[in-house]
């Protein structure tokens, strides 16, 4: 799976409406007849995808007569932010879009995007700021002002393979360890090298911070603190770097982005090649090619106690366009897109988790994974990137892409760390 494929699922983002909403050619078309609206909207995905998001289409039309949808889609995540600032400058922007977690903070400082927080507890509001956990705002919110709205997330979580942990000797269940209380990171790094004894992956992580960070909290480490990034001096963040380092050297851990596409983690994770693979609910779409869901289940991410942690969620959202000439309309739409109801429409089946309260139904009640709460239990008290990490353009990439470069042994553990802490200073101050 490629990056991109990563991502587009990892969101659960997909291009939507346009078999009955891609009428007209601009935002204006049709604007003014018999009282209707045409609503410009965007986002990302493959075109196959599009058939989620039929059931939202046919609600809203149906209960919104006034407003034509016109959708505007950009099939690759790396295409879409350039496409989106570009006609943000030139005042051609759709009226609502889709802005990745990784982009938000830069369009919230940019002043493009309309503040939300009167509607949201407004009369018209179907989608009240309650309904959402705090910590998936991530850069969406600056001083106390909320500027998007996530659609929907994906919790970073660590699906484990009973087989491969059979093979490899461990017979204690990872999520019997969470519940008792007992799931330390000392028994996930240990199992991790009898796995690898075993001549399999212990674990196979993407390099993002999902993943990244989570480990840095399971060590009780910090990334950021008061506008800081201190994760190349914090003691346990340190620590918890370098066992990633260690890992990726020794074939301990093994990195998604760099197994060849013909062999990639997926199929890793479903021929038992690895303990544990770390993703979101969509993974659920790689286990399903091998016909096996019984054989795999979900734990959080460890702890040094064993206690709980906060982990990462991926998450994206939905704004408006702060120069929309339709602002009612933009957000009837935003309102009933993030709502319970238009979530439980535009998920039902799918491999995201919902963002909003009340929608859990669609996660528990497949019954798969065994232990399908551990994803709202993340949710709940997770946290999506950084809002320091995220107001920096280009920050998160510039992190991701050094951190690659130390895993792959490019550059030596200390040096590495040394130069991560110079790039990013020097972008916070470029930014400043």
């Amino acid at each position: 799976m490629s990056t991109l494929k990563r991502r587009t699922a990892l969101l659960a983002v997909a291009t939507a409406l346009c078999v009955s909403a891609c009428s007209g050619t601009n935002g204006a078309a049709g604007d003014g007849q018999d009282g209707k609206v045409t609503l410009r909207w965007a986002t990302w995905g493959p075109a196959e995808d599009m058939a989620v998001f039929k059931a939202f289409t046919d609600y809203f039309t149906k209960k919104y007569p006034n407003i034509t949808l016109k959708l505007e889609p950009v099939a690759s995540y790396e295409d879409y932010h350039p496409k989106l600032l570009t006609q943000l400058t030139s005042k051609t922007a759709p009226d609502v879009f889709y802005v990745g977690d990784d982009y938000i903070g830069k369009l919230v400082a940019d002043g493009v995007l309309a503040p939300l927080d009167a509607q949201l507890a407004g009369p018209q509001s179907k989608s009240r700021p309650t309904d959402f956990f705090e910590g998936i705002y991530g850069g969406a919110k600056k001083a106390g002002v909320t500027y998007g709205v996530p659609n929907d997330t994906n919790p970073e979580v660590l699906w484990f393979d009973k087989k491969a942990l059979a093979e490899a000797g461990i017979t204690d269940d990872p999520a019997a360890l969470n519940e008792a209380g007992r799931w330390t990171m000392a028994t996930y790094l240990e199992m991790n090298a009898k796995l690898k004894a075993a001549g399999k992956y212990g674990s196979i992580f993407w390099n993002w911070y999902g993943a990244n960070y989570s480990l840095v909290n399971g060590f009780g480490g910090k990334v950021w603190e008061g506008g800081k990034f201190v994760a190349p001096s914090d003691p346990k963040a340190r620590q918890a770097l370098k066992t990633l380092a260690d890992g990726y050297r020794d074939k301990t851990f093994a990195s998604a982005d760099l197994l060849p596409e013909g062999n990639g983690p997926s199929t890793q994770f479903i021929k038992h090649k690895a303990g544990f693979y770390a993703g979101g609910r969509w993974v659920i779409e790689g286990i399903d090619k091998g016909g096996d869901r019984p054989n795999y289940d979900i734990v959080p991410f460890p702890s040094e106690s064993g206690q709980p942690i906060q982990g990462a969620v991926a998450a994206s959202y939905l704004t408006i366009n702060k120069d929309s000439k339709h602002a009612k309309e933009a957000f009837t739409f935003l309102t009933e897109f993030v709502s319970k109801e238009g979530q439980q429409l535009r998920l039902k089946g799918g491999s995201a988790v919902p963002s909003v309260k009340g929608a859990e139904s669609l996660v528990t009640d497949g019954k798969y994974p065994a232990h399908a709460q551990t994803f709202l239990d993340v949710r709940d008290k997770g946290f999506a990137n950084y809002p320091d990490e995220v107001a920096v353009p280009g920050l998160t990439k510039a992190v991701n892409d050094h951190l690659m470069k130390i895993w792959e042994g490019k550059v030596g553990f200390d040096e590495g760390m040394t130069q991560l802490q110079t790039l990013v200073d020097g972008l916070k101050g470029r930014k400043s």
